[in-house]
């Protein structure tokens, strides 16, 4: 596995990481396999794996809890990025966007109690807060900086002014965002943004919440409880016109005997050494095959035709108010 600083003054990464969301929540079906998931952590470090995206609103809670079961005497190996913001700690712990300076302090240290460590190397506002200025959060989390509980923070879903906002404060570490094929809007203003401030760039849902692994052809594949089944980009017509990208995917995937997700990977880290994808599994088989990703090589022919596929029918959740702020 290759390996990259994530931003200017960010840690050093393997070019890959590991979403653990799929662990613990919205897409466990009918239930979690512990065992399974630890042994795909485990997998993912002795591959190169190094960073490890979890945060306190999985579960709630249980998925960091599982990161800190799966890194315990092996904390050295890894590079622990979470998240809060979404979670009311000042209230009865309901979900709402809070990013005060109060509830900073008071999900970090569940945080690092759950993780079973004394620091977080990467801290995200998972989303932004409209009641609490940026400012406000950014200095709280400037203070657990300097205190050596924090090694860098970072932002999710946040637009360019609030970027920069929080920029002047304290420098972002990295910028968490969708990206994919089947998600290109960091291209127009979020990219260039982070690159002009040195800051890495995150890419959560690589491969399309699964859709672009080519796997995903019936909402009847999904369970009752999985959260794409009210996704628009899954739903009815949606699903049949967005087909079309995972069948030209599939089209460049067999001129080069990989799979559609590995094509769609290797078409992500080709946008730059600066983009770390994040796919998400709990299955040691998936996670070596998106591995294999970053020994993919796409012809400039390959990467034309990628490029030129139309974007998807539907907005990326039922509900896009909490985003870019």
């Amino acid at each position: 596995m290759k390996n990259i600083t994530l931003g200017a003054h960010g840690p050093q990464v393997g070019r890959i990481g590991l979403g653990l969301m799929g662990m613990s929540a919205f897409y466990t079906g009918s239930g979690t396999d512990e065992a399974g998931s630890i042994a795909t952590i485990h997998r993912a470090l002795e591959l190169g794996v190094t960073l490890l995206d979890t945060a306190e609103i999985y579960g709630p809670y249980v998925n960091e809890e599982l990161l800190g079961k799966a890194i315990a005497g092996r904390r050295d190996e890894a590079v622990i990025a979470t998240k809060f913001g979404t979670i009311l700690h000042r209230g009865d712990g309901e979900r709402g966007l809070d990013g005060s300076a109060e509830n900073v302090r008071l999900s970090i240290e569940g945080s690092l109690k759950r993780l079973g460590t004394d620091y977080i190397d990467i801290y995200y506002q998972h989303r932004m807060d409209p009641g609490t200025p940026v400012e406000e959060t950014v200095g709280a989390l400037a203070e657990l900086i300097q205190e050596g509980k924090l090694r860098g923070y970072g932002l999710s879903e946040a637009a360019p002014a609030t970027i920069r906002r929080a920029h002047a404060v304290h420098p972002v570490t990295a910028l968490q965002t969708e990206y994919s094929l089947w998600s290109r809007d960091p291209e127009a203003e979020i990219l260039p943004v982070v690159r002009e401030l040195g800051i890495g760039f995150v890419a959560y849902s690589p491969l399309g919440r699964g859709f672009l692994t080519g796997a995903i052809r019936s909402l009847d594949q999904l369970d009752e409880s999985d959260f794409r089944r009210n996704n628009p980009r899954f739903e009815g017509d949606n699903l049949e016109a967005n087909i079309r990208i995972v069948e030209q995917v599939d089209a460049v995937a067999r001129e080069l005997d990989a799979k559609p997700g590995q094509v769609a990977l290797a078409w992500l880290l080709a946008q730059g050494d600066d983009i770390v994808p994040i796919p998400g599994t709990k299955r040691v088989s998936y996670l070596e095959e998106n591995v294999a990703a970053d020994a993919i090589e796409l012809s400039a022919d390959q990467l034309a035709t990628l490029d030129a596929l139309t974007a998807p029918v539907g907005d990326r959740y039922a509900d896009m108010s909490p985003l870019n702020r």
